[in-house]
């Protein structure tokens, strides 16, 4: 089992932790509504050092990754960041993911922490299937990357007296390189999963000790430390997908309401006949978002959605109690059937313990 550079400063915190992408990380320290309270109203910090990372460089970069992914990457200039995801030629979602542009030659992968063998496989396959004498050059630096993620209204703030960085210049999805507690050339990017301000701090782990320097820095000037668990009831506050749940390569970009990204005309990419194809049909599943009727009803992963007569029409792929609402929400893949109203208002079921609970239908973000 792998451990982040930050796993003893955990221990020492109290943190429950489990195995996740390989890693035994952190779900929480003082309770995940504490954690998620920290990063609604104040600064939370998160250790993700779990996430992959793949450097592409090469003049060819960027046709690689025009090929790879389904946005379009000649739309990231130098500096800024991109949200996307790879495609397997079926449509299927393999992962969703972040490219960071350096130059038109040097870029930054960012893949999900349980997708990195996998990932990995499918770029250096596809590489050397289509790329095998182009100017591209790949390096899997998942290992040897520790990534810290400070989010909340705070939060900007909390890290300027650590940082030369003029962090207010820097726009939302781009990213800039600095100096932060003296460590120097910090990737600090603007790209976070919770909704709030904030930034992450990419640093290599050779660099360990300036890692913990950080994560003690801002503990001490009053971040909160937050876990997975939190994590992850933010993001669904903010509708944000999980891979493994709200999609996965059985899932295409447009029935997981990633259409905004999926760019069908900026050239060709793995996998987009068959999402055009499925575009133009009309035929897919929907993925749709809900607020429970009811204060006490707590929808989970896997819970049937019904209509109005009762019969199933999909399932809940997230769900949970609101911790800012105090109610439940949650995503859900549905059949687009003939008559069937999935607008914004609309009534749907949620079947809990049998009994069918009524929610409303709701475009996310649920927390403004």
């Amino acid at each position: 089992m792998k451990k982040t550079p930050l796993y003893d400063h955990h221990q020492k915190l109290g943190a429950r932790c489990i195995e996740f992408g390989g890693y035994l990380m952190p779900v929480s320290y003082e309770g995940i509504k504490q954690e998620h309270h920290a990063v609604r109203t104040g600064s939370g910090l998160f250790d993700v050092s779990h996430m992959g990372e793949f450097f592409v460089t090469g003049k060819d970069a960027a046709s690689f990754l025009q090929m790879l992914l389904i946005n379009d990457v000649d739309a990231c200039p130098p500096g800024k960041a991109q949200y996307t995801a790879m495609c397997q030629e079926d449509g299927g979602v393999l992962d969703d993911c972040l490219i960071y542009c350096r130059s038109v030659e040097e870029w930054l992968m960012v893949v999900n922490a349980a997708n990195v063998e996998k990932d990995w496989a499918w770029v250096t396959q596809l590489k050397e299937a289509r790329f095998a004498e182009a100017d591209v050059q790949l390096e899997n630096r998942s290992d040897h990357m520790g990534l810290l993620v400070l989010q909340g209204p705070s939060s900007l703030n909390l890290l300027k007296p650590f940082t030369e960085v003029g962090l207010d210049a820097i726009p939302f999805y781009a990213f800039t390189q600095g100096p932060v507690c003296g460590v120097p050339d910090v990737w600090i990017a603007t790209t976070g999963y919770t909704g709030e301000k904030g930034v992450e701090l990419y640093i290599p782990t050779d660099q360990a000790e300036g890692i913990r320097a950080i994560w003690t820095a801002l503990l001490d000037a009053g971040a909160v430390p937050c876990g997975l668990g939190a994590r992850d009831t933010l993001r669904l506050e903010k509708g944000f997908n999980l891979y493994g749940q709200d999609m996965d390569e059985t899932v295409s970009p447009l029935e997981a309401r990633m259409g905004w990204v999926t760019k069908l005309d900026a050239g060709p990419f793995v996998g987009k006949e068959a999402i055009a194809s499925q575009k133009e049909s009309g035929e897919y599943r929907r993925l749709i978002g809900f607020v429970m009727d009811e204060p006490r009803a707590i929808p989970r992963s896997g819970y049937e959605v019904v209509d109005s007569k009762g019969e199933v029409i999909g399932s809940v792929t997230s769900g949970t109690q609101s911790i800012t609402l105090g109610q439940g929400i949650g995503m859900a893949r549905v059949d687009k059937r003939k008559g069937l109203n999935l607008e914004d208002g609309a009534s749907i079921g949620i079947l809990i313990r049998g009994e069918s609970k009524p929610a409303t239908i709701t475009n996310p973000p649920f927390v403004k």
